[in-house]
């Protein structure tokens, strides 16, 4: 019997035993960034745009990234290069202070940006037995963009009459988006408008359908046993907690987070 192999780096010894073909989307170009997103409209639900409108001072707290809208273009004075603008929804939460209290706000905000990736160049027309009319983007690669929800750098209130033109003003949501807040979205200043600064974590890339061959050295078969969902003795899993030693003696110093999940 062949050796069994599993995913991970492959041993010396190991031989394929054939080589197949397969259908796959190859990557043409790709690319990271770190965009610090600053002064970011926000336009605060309805439950919260009254708060918002007599607060003194707001705060965030967490922000999801709710939908990446994505739309290639070919560009035309550079073949083979296309432009990739991504649209991304948020919904940010925070809280405003006023002098009857502090209370809980969230609300929409809008990030675009634009990128140039190389994606070749191809006008092969793919029909399938899936498809039930044809494509509208035969010939284009797809691109594929990849994040995590931002981290939230600040936010602060400012006064309508005060605020710069916005760059990107929002007079229509997707209906999937507004779902997501139940009071509806207020598009209209009230006097007051509210800012955030986001940080966000991106890659895109633009591939293409495409044809390889790949070695094959036997069938993938799982290793691990399906749980039944057994959560053990709650008293064991206590016990194997450290002490929070920190919660009962605070530290001279903070460390500054240095990676993402450290900075939510």
């Amino acid at each position: 019997m062949a050796e069994r192999v599993v995913s991970g780096p492959a041993a010396d010894t190991l031989r394929a035993t054939e080589t197949v073909s397969i259908h796959t989307r190859k990557i043409y170009d790709s690319c990271r960034d770190k965009d610090c997103i600053e002064d970011l409209r926000l336009y605060p639900d309805n439950d919260s745009q009254a708060l918002v409108r007599n607060a003194i001072g707001v705060r965030a707290r967490s922000a999801e990234l709710l939908y990446s809208a994505v739309a290639v273009e070919e560009v035309s004075f550079k073949r083979g290069w296309y432009t990739v603008d991504v649209r991304n929804f948020y919904k940010v939460s925070g809280e405003c202070w006023s002098l009857a209290g502090t209370e809980a706000i969230c609300g929409l905000a809008v990030f675009d940006k634009r990128c140039l990736l190389f994606g070749s160049d191809g006008s092969a027309k793919v029909f399938t037995s899936e498809m039930t009319e044809p494509a509208p983007d035969a010939g284009k690669p797809v691109a594929a963009v990849e994040t995590v929800d931002p981290i939230v750098l600040s936010m602060r209130l400012e006064d309508a009459a005060e605020s710069a033109p916005a760059e990107l003003e929002i007079t229509e949501i997707p209906d999937f988006i507004a779902a997501a807040f139940p009071s509806g979205i207020s598009l209209t200043d009230e006097g007051r408008r509210v800012y955030v600064t986001l940080g966000q974590f991106s890659i895109v890339r633009l591939e293409r359908d495409t044809q390889l061959v790949i070695p094959v050295y036997s069938y993938s078969m799982p290793d691990k046993e399906c749980s039944c969902g057994e959560e053990g003795d709650p008293c064991d899993i206590f016990r194997r907690i450290r002490f929070p030693v920190d919660e009962f003696f605070p530290p001279d110093t903070i460390v500054e987070p240095e990676d993402y999940k450290s900075a939510l």
